[in-house]
């Protein structure tokens, strides 16, 4: 079998079905917002990420396939599908949050510029990768354009407080444990956006101020919308 080849045609193909299968959840929110079929898709849609996120991770615990480097869910991508089950579900405003921001900045980062090593389509590691961070960025568009679900400020904080509290526990596990998390104890082999800003620990600093300005300016539009549904 053929190895994933970035910006190979099966990568091409992810990157369009990002934007036409955001595109279209958030049409079918817009259009069901408030009825009763509302809540049967947006419920419907938490079960069968929580499905595929329980069927990865089970498979990527299994003794065959073990690796104390990849196999717990402790990426932000894993916690944002895990995240996104309870959003998608309760609409609760600080779960929206997170997967406001984790999904539609830093999932979207890692699928152009994917850290995968592995066969193409129809591999295991390639649905798992794709379809995992698909689905993420696909419940984002939903709750943010088609729920009406919208950022905050307090979101904005709870989400900045939630991820640099995650980088530090990661800093202390992947000490210990000989890992790289979150790649915060040295850079991904494959050319990402870190490889811009500069060495370890610098690069940690620049990413936090790039990241919470982008994130502010992804709030910023929506504080001002009188056109406001729900909080988050």
């Amino acid at each position: 079998m053929d190895r994933f080849v970035p910006y190979g045609p099966s990568h091409w193909v992810l990157m369009v079905l990002i934007v036409v299968g955001s595109v279209a959840v958030a049409a079918v929110g817009h259009r069901q917002r408030g009825s009763p079929s509302a809540v049967v898709f947006t419920r419907g849609f938490a079960l069968v990420l929580l499905a595929f996120g329980v069927v990865t991770l089970t498979y990527r615990l299994l003794p065959a396939h073990w690796d104390i480097g990849e196999s717990l869910p402790l990426q932000l991508c894993d916690l944002a599908w895990i995240v996104a089950v309870p959003a998608l579900w309760t609409h609760r405003p600080l779960a929206c949050a997170l997967l406001y921001y984790w999904g539609l900045t830093l999932t979207p980062q890692a699928m152009i510029t994917p850290a995968l090593d592995a066969p193409d389509f129809p591999s295991f590691d390639f649905i798992e990768f794709w379809g995992q961070h698909l689905l993420v960025i696909w419940a984002a568009a939903y709750l943010t354009w088609g729920a009406g679900v919208r950022p905050t400020w307090r979101g904005y904080w709870f989400a900045a407080a939630v991820t640099l509290s995650w980088g530090a526990a990661m800093l202390v596990f992947n000490a210990r444990a000989g890992t790289n998390y979150g790649f915060v104890s040295r850079k991904p082999d494959n050319p990402s956006l870190l490889d811009v800003m500069g060495g370890w620990p610098w690069y940690l600093g620049v990413e936090v101020i790039v990241g919470l300005a982008a994130w502010a300016l992804l709030t910023w539009p929506w504080t001002r919308s009188p056109r406001r549904v729900v909080r988050a």
